[in-house]
């Protein structure tokens, strides 16, 4: 699903996922493994899910993409698909200076697939069309 992550972010997703499926909290060894592995952007990820910030919106095609909205209340639209996210931080820590893996966006999207708690949508292929082509599109 996520073959672009590296092996160890994989696993750590799927731990994530069976024991908070189990005991409806992620323990503090996971916790620490996330830290480590996403730095400084795990604990904003994790607020994010908390705040439930992460939408799923799927059309009847079944094409899907991730609205986030970020601390400062803006919008961010994410694609898993080609691991992508429009925000400042994406572009320069992960692209441009290679400093990490995934911006806080991407990070919630994974973490709140993880752990259920991804909001769903239902939307117009026409509006997944218009995000995908980088409009705003109205709901």
């Amino acid at each position: 699903m996520r073959s672009f992550l590296p092996a160890v972010a994989e696993q750590l997703f799927k731990d994530i996922q069976k024991i908070y499926e189990e005991k409806s909290q992620i323990p503090d060894d996971l916790l620490i493994a996330l830290k480590f592995v996403f730095g400084s952007c795990a604990v904003q990820a994790l607020d994010l899910v908390d705040k439930h910030s992460v939408t799923c919106l799927s059309s009847p095609s079944g094409r899907k993409v991730y609205q986030v909205t970020g601390g400062s209340g803006r919008l961010y639209t994410c694609f898993t698909s080609c691991h992508y996210c429009p925000c400042p931080a994406f572009a320069y820590a992960v692209l441009r200076r290679n400093d990490g893996l995934l911006c806080k966006h991407l990070l919630g999207v994974y973490l709140s697939q993880a752990m259920g708690l991804t909001q769903q949508e239902s939307v117009s292929d026409k509006h997944i069309t218009t995000l995908m082509a980088g409009g705003a599109a109205a709901s």
